[in-house]
């Protein structure tokens, strides 16, 4: 087992176009509850755990999705990330 073996956990709301993306991260950056948003907008079935993915590592998630989780910081929200099922914002809540 790698010591450098790392695993994250995310949530994320998941949407088909950047203009919706990019509102609801404005939304987000002035206080709105990103779970809440998850629940009303994501189109992912993770919508009824407040968007929640669970726990991930290397590998397991499409790479412009992992390589943002890899760069944030614990409890922020992303940016929008493109990837081909839409845009995330991804919401990373734990890292071991």
């Amino acid at each position: 087992c790698s010591s450098d073996l790392v695993e994250w956990r995310a949530s994320h709301i998941l949407v088909k176009n950047r203009s919706l993306a990019e509102e609801l991260f404005k939304r987000i950056q002035g206080g709105a509850r990103f779970e809440q948003l998850a629940k009303e907008y994501s189109t992912c079935p993770s919508k009824s755990k407040d968007g929640d993915l669970g726990w991930f590592g290397t590998g397991q998630m499409v790479k412009p999705f992992e390589e943002a989780v890899r760069k944030m910081g614990r409890g922020r929200a992303s940016k929008p990330v493109s990837t081909q099922f839409g845009y995330h914002i991804i919401k990373k809540t734990g890292e071991r």
